[in-house]
This record gives C-alpha cells, structure tokens and sequence, in this order.
C-alpha cells in the first residue's frame, strides 16, 4: 500500500455514532494513522484512491479475551501442548492470520504457560507476520492447583502471587490475568468459589498499577466477582454470577453496582457457540435478565469469545457478536461499539484504536450490507487494513 491513500465512496460508521456519518464518503491514511475522514473532493486530491463503492466501512474489530495458545479442536485441556515448539508456533501464527483476515484488528491474550504469545506478538508488531495488535498476559495468577494451574501461575500466598505477577512482568506481559475463581476446564476447581480473598486481589491489582498494567479477573462465581470488584480490576471476565445451584443463579444486585461505580467493563465471553443454548428458555430467560439487570445498574459490557477453548475458534469474533446481541440484549449500534470503540477504552487503548478518527490507528473493516441493522455484515469482510497495512 503506498504511504498516502485515500479510500473513497463508503459509507462510514466511526466506532461511536448512532449511525453513519454524514457528508464524508472517504476516509484518508498516511502510514499507520488515519489522517483525514471527508468527501473525496475534500481529502483525497493527492493520494492513491481506492474505490470502495457499495461498501460500509467500520472499525477493525477487537476480542477482549482469547487464547492463542489452544487448540479449539482439542478438549481436554492437559492435551494441549503437545505438538513440537515449531508446530505450536506455526498453529499459533496461522491463527492471528485468521483472525486479522476476519477483521480482528485487536485482541487480548489472557493465558498461556510459555509466553510463545509474547514472540507471536513481537513478530506481528515488527511486521514479520499478519496479524491483530496483541496484548498478552501470560502465566495467570491461580491458587495451588486452582483453575489453570498447568500455565505455572500457581501462588499460595500473596507473597507467591507477587512472584508470579513479576515474571509476566519481566517477560514483556501488556497485562495481568488473575484467576478470582475456579473454571470448568480444570478438573478439581470449583467455578462457583473463590480463589483468592478481595484482599489479596486489591494487593495484586496495586502492585500491577504500580507496574503501569491493568488487571483482568476471571470471574465465574459471585464470591469471586464480588472480590474482584471490590479490588478495583480493570474488566472481569466471563461475571456468569455461578452459585452452587447452577449457572446464573446468584445475581447481587449489590456486586453489579460496585462493578458499575467503579468504571469495572464486564468481559462476558459470549460465543458463536452460544446458539446452542437459544432453545434452553430457562437458561436464555435466566441470563438475558442478568444481563439487563447489569446493564440497568450501569455495568458496560464488552465483546469477547474465550477464543481456544472447545469449539471456538480465533476468528470467529464476527459470529458471534449477533449471539452477543441476543444474549445481552444490545441493539447492533451498542454491540458493534462493545467491540470497537467501548472494548479499545476497557483494555487501554481507547486513544489508539476502536474508532475511524484522525490521530486513530488505521485499522479498518470493509464490509458488504448495513452492520448498525444486521450483524451479520461483519461476516463477509471484503477487506481489511490492519495499521495502515492492508491484509491478503
């Protein structure tokens, strides 16, 4: 792509709007940035055009919580792993592909055990493989034998859990993951206890503050969620408010206005897998209420996908944001802003990336039909830039 390039005839949504913007049809980039949003006579007089007609353009969209290190198609997670350190790093890079190619311009990595993630990551900033911009954590923080134990983030103690966050911080994480609960992949955890005292959270959330990093908490159970809201993380992921009589049992109401007080985004990892459950009314009644509780409360939520875990695949962030639409009860405004221009605030990016803006990254999603009426536009990308370079 040459350095100055000016797309022309698009309809333009830019990450925030309730619809599209008016008298601007071109969208302009020199490098990595976007420069100028306007009318083809206005900006694009002495730059390369590229003629986009019938097309909508919006933000590169952004998974808030995957895996690159797993394997979607392998269930039991203690077989993950076992491939050579060259196939587990080609299975890895061949997945950022696929992503950035679906129009997954951003994305966080929320656990792995070898911080191969960490490399991926470097390799797609210095241009030597396609792929999102990437924040990584590493190694979560867990208790002894707690959920995820296997990635070699395990801590007894505050102090432990102090080492634990230092590593990641030594070796380059963007973030610290801290797991507040047990998770069903971890046989011997329990997703609806806690893993670790609000205190001791607080103290972990400090000392990765005082690192300049934000803290996501993997959050299943109501003790767990209650804990990590009162230590002030940055998002909680999953908040499936889990008690031990089932899945989205236990809302409190008290929990989801601190959540809301304290600026904490909910991270709910709602995936294209997630169709299996529409015909469950009781389950849909029962977490749709939640979710509008939440959202009346002033909880914010924002797009994710657990991406790795079985059956759900890396870049099937698009599939999955009309089931995120359905669930949570967004409009598709609201939840294509949970995937751009919300979820860039929630992860610390909210001044580079998630809106079409002068100063913003040009990272760039090309789609055929109207997504603020039908999500389901965001699955035929026709083309994608991903800071300032476009993808094959």
């Amino acid at each position: 792509m040459n350095n100055a390039t000016t797309f022309i005839n698009l309809r333009i949504w830019d990450g925030l709007g309730a619809t599209y913007l008016d008298n601007a049809d071109a969208v302009r980039i020199e490098g990595r940035e976007i420069v100028a949003i306007g009318t083809r006579a206005e900006i694009a007089t002495d730059s390369a055009q590229r003629d986009m007609s019938g097309l909508t353009l919006i933000p590169g969209l952004i998974d808030a919580h995957v895996h690159l290190c797993l394997n979607p198609e392998i269930k039991n997670a203690l077989d993950q792993g076992k491939e050579s350190a060259a196939e587990i790093r080609r299975a890895m890079a061949d997945r950022c592909a696929a992503m950035v190619r679906a129009g997954i311009t951003t994305a966080r990595d929320l656990g792995g055990g070898a911080w191969v993630e960490f490399e991926i990551r470097d390799r797609i900033n210095a241009g030597e493989l396609p792929g999102p911009r990437l924040l990584c954590s590493g190694q979560p923080i867990t208790s002894i034998k707690g959920h995820c134990h296997f990635w070699g983030g395990e801590a007894a103690d505050l102090d432990a859990a102090l080492v634990v966050l230092a590593r990641q911080a030594d070796k380059g994480a963007d973030l610290i993951k801290v797991m507040a609960t047990g998770g069903n992949l971890t046989v011997g955890t329990n997703p609806a206890a806690a893993q670790f005292s609000a205190e001791v959270l607080s103290d972990i959330v400090a000392e990765s503050m005082r690192r300049g990093l934000h803290v996501a908490a993997h959050c299943h159970g109501t003790p767990g969620i209650r804990a990590a809201a009162a230590a002030n993380v940055a998002t909680i992921e999953h908040c499936s408010w889990v008690s031990p009589a089932g899945w989205g049992m236990d809302y409190d109401e008290d929990s989801a206005a601190q959540i809301a007080a304290r600026g904490i985004w909910v991270s709910p990892t709602i995936n294209a897998g997630w169709k299996r459950n529409v015909d469950r009314t009781d389950f849909v009644t029962r977490v749709q209420d939640n979710y509008r509780r939440m959202r009346a409360a002033g909880v914010r939520l924002i797009a994710s996908t657990d991406a790795g875990i079985p059956n759900v695949w890396h870049h099937h962030l698009p599939q999955a944001l009309a089931v995120f639409s359905h669930f949570a009860q967004l409009s598709p405004v609201e939840t294509l802003r949970a995937a751009t221009s919300d979820c860039a605030q929630a992860i610390g990016l909210g001044a580079v990336t998630g809106r079409i803006a002068n100063g913003f990254a040009a990272d760039l999603l090309f789609v055929d039909g109207d997504p603020l009426t039908d999500l389901e536009a965001v699955t035929r990308p026709v083309a994608v830039v991903a800071r300032g370079q476009e993808v094959a």
